[in-house]
């Protein structure tokens, strides 16, 4: 009896077949991980070779920033240089501009009726209290009529419209004064683009343009002064 109960305490025996089936289990296992393990080494090597390569795009993106930075700032020193240049040539012009229109522009406006005799030349407009209110580059007058003449090198619509401005303040200047003479108002340019001729005219305003070595008044048919 005691010989029995001990051999019954053995594992039962086990088939080769099942035993050749295990290890063909475990060697499919062993596979697989190894497998895994090689999927896994790739994409390790992968991950190492993107991140080089993001290492060097953002190396290459900082120095392409860099050198729009460089860009930039070059051409926003050029474009300091070019609007100085064209300041300095603007100044020209308008000095050339003045020095053709005023020797003659009495002559001319007096051909059209006016009878000017008086004319200025960078006046500068105070009020009551002595303040500056408004500077002319040339200003012709007589008992009935002043006439301001704005001088520009190339003159725009921005131009048209602070001179506008400039007449309403010599027209309330002249008011506070009982000034009752009539204001009107000239805008002279070297360069004489046609819209900003038309521009002029429409706002009721003279076109004094150079003409070889002086000047001339263009008045269309149809053109009303408009007076201040």
């Amino acid at each position: 009896m005691a010989e029995t109960a001990l051999n019954s305490d053995y594992p039962q025996s086990v088939s080769p077949e099942k035993i050749w089936a295990i290890l063909q289990e475990a060697a499919g296992i062993h596979k697989e991980t190894k497998l895994q393990m090689q999927e896994t080494d790739r994409l390790i090597k992968e991950t190492i070779e993107i991140q080089k390569e993001t290492v060097e795009i953002q190396k290459e993106t900082k120095l392409q920033m860099q050198e729009t930075d460089r860009l930039i700032k070059e051409n926003a020193k050029q474009m300091k240089i070019t609007d100085r240049k064209v300041g300095e040539l603007s100044n020209r012009f308008g000095e050339l501009a003045e020095h053709l229109v005023a020797p003659s522009i009495r002559e001319k406006f007096n051909e059209l009726g006016f009878s000017f005799g008086e004319v200025s030349r960078d006046k500068e407009i105070v009020d009551a209290e002595g303040n500056s209110v408004a500077e002319v580059d040339i200003l012709l007058e007589n008992g009935d009529t002043v006439m301001v003449v704005e001088i520009k090198a190339k003159p725009s619509e921005k131009d048209v419209k602070e001179h506008i401005q400039r007449m309403e303040i010599l027209r309330r200047r002249a008011d506070a004064r009982n000034d009752k003479r009539t204001f009107q108002g000239a805008i002279a340019g070297a360069i004489m683009g046609k819209a900003v001729r038309s521009h002029i005219l429409k706002n009721g305003l003279y076109v004094i343009e150079q003409t070889g070595d002086t000047v001339k008044i263009s008045i269309p048919e149809g053109f009303k002064a408009r007076s201040w």
